[in-house]
């Protein structure tokens, strides 16, 4: 983990000791989010994202853009439970927020069309799991704080495609692949992130 935050200053100290051209932007857009590693039968959450960033051209075709984001993300399952007979219907949330820092590396094809792949640490804000079980009509509902369950610090790596229309608006599609375990003491059973990010950017 070390090894990758190194590099990844690495990568951001040697843009700005070569850059061209910086510059600031923000961004804000929808996320795709679910659970990969050993977890199995949960469903993409839809979250959102927003935040700034700073585009640092190192040529004409390669850019570094370091960011920082508030990002929502988790899962979600439904099932049914067989009680005394009884079917209950079951849906579980896990709610996380991430304070993201991605280090992307652009290469553009094209004058508008780039490729960018990346690492990124992310800083757990707050994590809440609820349950809602029905029925027969009734429903109860209960949620629980389980940050304390949780690792604070996750890493991951980042992988997308963006495209400029002109010199202000942009649009990204990117995937984030979690490399970190989430849960604490969870023994050889693993939880990462997975989450699909669409975004809408302005360079200023």
């Amino acid at each position: 983990m070390k090894k990758i935050i190194l590099s990844a200053a690495a990568i951001l100290a040697f843009g700005f000791a070569s850059a061209q051209e910086t510059r600031f932007g923000a961004k804000a857009g929808l996320n795709l989010a679910n659970l990969g590693g050993d977890v199995e039968d949960t469903d993409m959450k839809v979250g959102f994202h927003v935040g700034g960033f700073a585009e640092i051209m190192i040529s004409d075709k390669f850019a570094v853009q370091p960011e920082l984001l508030f990002s929502t993300q988790g899962a979600k399952s439904e099932y049914s439970e067989d009680f005394g007979g009884m079917d209950v219907n079951i849906e579980e949330n896990l709610k996380l927020a991430y304070l993201n820092i991605p280090i992307m590396a652009k290469y553009y094809v094209t004058e508008g069309f780039n490729i960018q792949a990346g690492p990124q640490v992310g800083f757990l804000m707050s994590a809440k799991a609820d349950a809602e079980a029905s029925a027969g009509g009734m429903s109860e509902s209960v949620e629980e704080d389980v940050k304390d369950q949780m690792e604070t610090i996750d890493f991951g790596v980042n992988v997308g495609l963006g495209y400029n229309f002109g010199e202000n608006f942009g649009v990204e599609a990117r995937y984030n692949i979690g490399m970190s375990n989430l849960y604490k003491d969870s023994g050889d059973f693993k939880a990462t992130n997975s989450v699909i990010q669409i975004s809408v950017g302005y360079r200023f």
